[in-house]
């Protein structure tokens, strides 16, 4: 049998997702899959437009055995942090083969990317390409002297090696090939990318042809999102504790924010070469859940939801599945839903204080 791990954001659960998971289904028939689901908040600096509760619930019924948390903390971190956090709980769960999506489902040339990170030329030839004002994948494509951009799956896929690499070799990392471009937006196939459909969503268009679960979906209120950020910035007396803040961005957030009037016109003015779109959401979103740049606590691990063949699972595994409570990561993911609840007239706040796995 082998045990299966995935990393999932599900903003929103689609078609794409579930044609993964069938896959898995079809590829590895005798496996148990364990899913490590990001909440509120997510990696790109982004707002959920689903619910950490009706995640869970999706995944349960379209057979995933196990739904564990990946903490806000974590989960709203650049790629390699995000990766490391996930693989280290998902090793935990003895995982044996990880699972990601790859625009070009070449192991072999990810592997070669990650091992290369390891050399200290090369990442001095990234950095030199970043201050010339180059983004992250092309500096990545300049340093490797290739003519293609690593798209947005495969440099994850590249973080989630260089963390298997660091946490447990012995974990098989397996591709399935994305048949559709994250950047794409106007596409209108029936798998498109999480981003397409969002896009689709702000825009008012119908989206019931790219995911079974559009009832489910909420469209965030990015109003009340800004002014609960710009309360955040106008409030706090030093920016500078918080993640992703560096000397000089906190003196130009506190002397724009008086006159800024929404979240986009605040990022235009922020924005610089060392400052991109996605660095820019993440730290906002820190400063919001006042997430500090040093996280002391280590290993976490939240069950959210299981099945029959989960919960059998569960019992073989020698894990303290109550080490989160009372910590600091734990708060702030009731933080996390207390603002998610207040930026969409939600109630996540009473599922996260329930405080029990979903059975399926």
């Amino acid at each position: 049998m082998h045990v299966i791990g995935l990393i999932v954001e599900y903003n929103p659960l689609h078609n794409g997702h579930i044609y993964q998971i069938e896959k898995i289904k079809e590829l590895y028939s005798d496996s148990i899959i364990i899913l490590i689901l990001n909440g509120y908040f997510l990696e790109r600096g982004e707002i959920s437009y689903m619910t950490k509760e009706t995640k869970v619930k999706l995944a349960l019924e379209n057979k995933v055995d196990i739904i564990v948390e990946l903490p806000c903390v974590f989960g709203t971190q650049a790629a390699d942090i995000f990766a490391y956090e996930a693989i280290k709980i998902l090793n935990e769960f003895k995982i044996d083969i990880l699972v990601f999506g790859s625009e070009t489902n070449n192991l072999k040339l990810l592997k070669m990317i990650a091992d290369k990170q390891d050399e200290l030329k090369f990442n001095e030839d990234i950095k030199k390409y970043l201050k010339n004002g180059y983004n992250y994948p092309t500096s990545l494509a300049k340093a490797l002297n290739i003519d293609t951009t690593i798209l947005p799956n495969d440099l994850l896929g590249i973080s989630y090696l260089k963390a298997i690499k660091k946490i447990n070799n012995n974990i098989q990392p397996v591709t399935i090939k994305r048949t559709s471009s994250y950047h794409n937006i106007d596409s209108t196939d029936t798998i498109v990318s999480a981003s397409n459909i969002r896009n689709k969503i702000d825009n008012n268009i119908d989206i019931s042809k790219y995911t079974p679960y559009q009832d489910y979906i909420i469209k965030p209120n990015k109003d009340n999102y800004f002014l609960l950020i710009k309360f955040a910035i106008i409030n706090n007396p030093s920016l500078n504790n918080y993640l992703d803040v560096t000397e000089g961005i906190d003196y130009r957030l506190k002397k724009v924010i008086k006159n800024i009037n929404n979240l986009d016109e605040l990022i235009k003015k922020i924005k610089s070469k060392r400052y991109t779109y996605n660095r820019i959401n993440r730290m906002l979103i820190h400063i919001l859940l006042g997430i500090p740049k040093i996280i002391k606590e280590d290993i976490y691990i939240r069950v959210l939801g299981f099945n029959k063949n989960g919960q059998n699972y569960l019992k073989t595994l020698d894990i303290n599945y109550n080490n989160y409570k009372n910590t600091y990561i734990y708060n702030t993911e009731l933080n996390a839903a207390i603002i998610y609840d207040l930026i969409n007239n939600t109630n996540t706040y009473n599922y996260e204080i329930k405080n029990k796995p979903l059975k399926y």
